[in-house]
């Protein structure tokens, strides 16, 4: 079960994108009052309802919390019941307030899924479908199939995602319904699919059949105008209908109406098949309307009538190569993955399909070549090149037990991988997944165009009649004139270039993120992030790198740093604590050689001791020390021919002397680090401190994002308040809060949410999985290899690249702007082109190519404009200014 299907279908006019479950406030339908049972149906349960849901991944006290946090955040709730030992939940709600589907939608939220056995969900290809108009005639034919749960139309993809009960439908009615609207279906996909053919014909739109007949129309169209106008003389009578002349013009001008207009006309009838007042219906009607009165009534219209047929017909075909470039974009996503795998198969290489590649296959990729799927380096060493996945730019160096992903590219060496996941289940197309899946979360604009053009095409009708009617009294218009100008609001009636402006824009925008390492899993999430105000940053992971390194080392008495790394690498070396691991790693890399140890011993929190060589040594809290007996006050730093080392040169007052105590330690823990002391009973050898280091790049995103417009820039963490301190000085927050618990930070964010219009939290979607729901936008680093934070973040950035952050902050912020353009202009250009037809003013050519056509192929146009911007052009931008 997912959020989608708790709700049922109802008939959809117009041209209105299908998503029940996606509501954005998660009110279904109003009067259903639902316990939902074991088999997903919903019983009465008093005045409240309460929902059973099945949540496997929900197995231990610390998943219950989450995803109980994150229902809690819901109003209405009433009770929430996590069981972890069955990995259910039961919720009790006020049906007023909230819905089954919101609770789901949280559930998710929290980064679980919810299951429901009785359900399938299929994705069907539908590539003809590619205008509001021709969902809203499949809209309205699924609306009529019993056990359909959910159903979705996706324009901009050519896909119809189902949700049904698979003892109550079948997957080949749900094809016949989507066929009987006039529409092919070319495959499917997903959970009970039958069929994996999904790809479309090749053939160029402009040499497919419609595209030939729109030529020939133009011909007849053209050698029509011919005899009106230039051959008058021989422009003779042919025949009498209905009393009415028809001469060789108007012939020829019938002939291209028959042969362009079919798919008009067809696509008509199922629009009124289906009750669809839609572009097709009222193209057709105009077509039809002129005919009749130019054969009953003798108006002449037959040029009207043809020119509609010819120019609307490539309006289509226009129509169709601009959603072709909005798809293409995702359909670059889904090349990435190569079709054919190497796989060792009894010593041997074999190439197969990746389809056909099981896990533990072990795969050979050779130089040169993609990955064919997500797995782990058995054998060899390259440089792979990441990109297509996290957007780096730099390739990786993996060696064997390193990660790979399907879709990189392997740059120089040989590699043989061991497969960890299906084709199906690898991270790309985890990700065209659910970039495909993006429109189903709408943004408040494509919700606000969708009510408006309910109301828009009606209005619009009614005009047309009301111009028709009025204009011979009013404006002193010959009928044929009143008809034209009736005809030509017609064309104006169907808002598609209006309510198609926001969609393009949202694949445009999501797709190209997705090509730059950027995973954004809704419209309404990219429409989001363009308006924070607020960004709250995790520390530990997030801005900084989440691994202890040592940072400095200070040696005394006489003592070089190898003497000094060569003891702690000895006492450390059996340590499991991460300092101690973090001291080891430090002194392998400097080839800091080993001592014989013995005695090891643990000192509980203060450190540890150890004989090196015979000779007891300790390292630990400059208190150990203390209790040693030493002065801390007062120890000798070593020189180099005289000078002072740099910490000490820095922070010694008395003549190559540090004062630990008051000066040294104080110090390096101001920074953030911890103090590491090393040396024997009788003296101190020297001083070690460890941090976790920041982000190279945190600084610079903190500033750009600041650049860009955010207006506060927050830091939350566990850690002390020094430390605190001291990494958000430097990389330049505005504020930060300290020794923060998990529910501390959600209550953070509620503070934040509830003083600001929109919060980004940026963490790593594991531990911070409840503060990621309760922000506005939840955004995950480094989310390529992990499951949880694909799943819990609205926005996943796929590497460990704090830039990023602003490149998605300024895409997202344009992204709104190429909304707004489009949403206004293709209103303005249609309002504007409505009210001047009663004038005389737009000819009915111009109301086809500027009001349909044109304003199509316009807002397609500047929705592309989004896949200029990338992160090298932000770091560009950001260089200039240095400079």
């Amino acid at each position: 079960m997912t959020a989608s299907n708790g709700s049922s279908p109802e008939p959809s006019g117009g041209s209105h994108e299908h998503d029940h479950a996606d509501d954005e406030h998660g009110h279904g339908d109003g009067d259903r009052v639902a316990e939902t049972g074991s088999d997903g149906s919903a019983v009465e349960a008093g005045d409240d309802e309460v929902a059973h849901l099945s949540v496997p991944e929900m197995d231990c006290p610390s998943c219950a919390g989450k995803v109980e946090n994150s229902v809690r955040k819901l109003d209405g709730i009433d009770a929430v019941d996590p069981q972890v030992t069955t990995g259910t939940l039961s919720v009790t709600f006020d049906g007023g307030e909230t819905s089954e589907s919101d609770v789901v939608e949280r559930v998710e939220k929290a980064g679980y899924g919810v299951e429901d056995a009785e359900t399938v969900t299929v994705k069907f290809t539908v590539p003809e479908m590619d205008c509001p108009s021709c969902a809203g005639k499949i809209e309205n034919a699924l609306s009529e199939l019993d056990g359909l749960s959910a159903y979705e139309t996706q324009p901009t993809t050519g896909k119809v995602t189902a949700t049904y009960d698979a003892a109550a439908l079948g997957e080949a009615e749900i094809v016949s319904a989507i066929e009987a609207a006039g529409y092919e279906v070319t495959g499917t996909t997903g959970e009970g699919a039958e069929s994996g053919d999904s790809e479309e014909s090749a053939e160029s739109i402009w040499r497919s059949s419609r595209a030939v007949k729109t030529w020939v129309s133009g011909v007849f169209v053209a050698l029509g105008l011919l005899f009106e106008f230039a051959l008058s003389g021989q422009n003779a009578q042919v025949a009498a209908v209905l009393g009415s002349e028809l001469h060789v013009a108007d012939a020829l001008f019938l002939v291209a109406i028959a042969v362009g207009g079919q798919e008009i006309l067809r696509n008509g009838y199922y629009s009124a098949r289906n009750r669809n007042l839609d572009i097709d219906f009222l193209m057709s009607t105009a077509i039809l309307g002129a005919l009749v009165a130019s054969l009953a009534f003798g108006e002449g219209l037959y040029f009207e009538a043809a020119t509609l047929a010819f120019l609307f017909s490539i309006a289509e075909l226009l129509e169709r190569y601009a959603m072709d470039r909005a798809r293409n974009s995702l359909t670059e996503l889904m090349d990435l993955s190569p079709d054919e795998a190497t796989v060792v198969r009894d010593g041997e290489e074999v190439t197969i399909p990746v389809d056909s590649v099981e896990v533990g296959d072990v795969v050979v990729v050779k130089p040169g070549e993609k990955v064919p799927m997500d797995g782990a380096v058995v054998d060899g060493e390259s440089a792979v090149n990441q990109a297509p996945i996290t957007g780096e730019s730099v390739p990786v160096d993996k060696s064997e037990g390193d990660e790979v992903y399907a879709g990189t590219i392997n740059e120089e060496g040989y590699l043989e991988v061991e497969v960890t996941a299906k084709a199906e289940d690898n991270t790309l197309s985890r990700i065209v997944e659910m970039v495909e899946d993006a429109q189903s979360n709408k943004t408040e604009r494509e919700q606000f165009v969708e009510r408006f053009s309910a109301y828009y095409t009606p209005v619009v009708v009614a005009f047309a009649a009301l111009v028709t009617v009025a204009s011979p009294f009013v404006l002193a218009t010959s009928w044929s004139t009143a008809v034209v100008y009736g005809l030509t609001l017609l064309v104006l009636a169907c808002p598609c270039a209006f309510v198609i402006s926001t969609p393009v824009s949202v694949v445009s925008g999501i797709t190209s993120a997705a090509k730059n390492g950027v995973l954004v899993k809704g419209g309404n999430h990219l429409e989001a992030m363009g308006a924070v105000d607020v960004v709250a940053f995790d520390k530990t992971g997030t801005l900084t790198k989440g691994e202890l390194t040592v940072t400095d080392v200070v040696p005394l008495h006489g003592n070089d740093e190898t003497d000094v790394l060569r003891c702690a690498r000895g006492l450390e070396q059996r340590s499991e604590h991460p300092i101690g691991e973090a001291i080891v790693a430090h002194a392998d890399g400097k080839s800091a050689a080993g001592r014989d140890i013995d005695e090891f011993e643990s000192i509980t929190g203060k450190g540890v001791k150890a004989d090196l060589d015979g000779t007891p040594h300790f390292a630990g809290k400059p208190g150990l020390f203390e209790e040693l007996g030493f002065d801390l006050s007062h120890v000798h730093a070593t020189t180099d021919g005289g000078v002072v080392t740099r910490t000490a040169q820095a922070i010694c007052e008395r003549n190559n002397c540090l004062d630990l105590l008051e000066d040294t330690v104080p110090d390096l823990q101001a920074e953030g680090k911890t103090v590491v002391l090393v040396g024997t009973e009788d003296e101190l050898e020297g001083v070690i401190a460890v941090a976790d280091e920041v982000r190279p790049e945190a600084k610079r995103a903190v500033a750009r994002l600041k650049d860009l417009g955010v207006e506060r820039t927050v830091m939350l963490t566990g850690d002390n308040e020094r430390t605190a301190r001291a990494i958000a000085e430097e990389v330049g927050v505005d504020d930060y809060r300290a020794e923060l618990l998990p529910d501390q930070k959600v209550e953070a964010i509620e503070g934040l949410v509830a003083e600001h219009d929109g919060v980004a939290m940026v963490g790593d979607g594991i531990n911070d999985a409840p503060a990621l729901a309760t922000a506005t936008v939840g955004v995950a680093m480094g989310a390529a290899g992990t499951d949880t934070a694909l799943e819990t973040a609205d926005i996943a950035l796929m590497s460990d690249d704090l830039s990023k952050l602003p490149y998605l902050y300024e895409l997202a912020g344009d992204a709104n702007g190429v909304i707004r353009q489009n949403v206004w202009a293709s209103l303005a250009v249609k309002a504007g082109l409505a009210v001047a037809v009663p004038f005389g003013y737009v000819p009915i050519w111009l109301a086809v190519l500027a009001g349909d056509a044109g304003m199509t192929l316009g807002v397609t146009g500047n929705a592309m404009r989004l896949s200029r911007l990338s992160p090298e052009d932000e770091q560009a931008s950001e260089s200039e200014r240095s400079a």
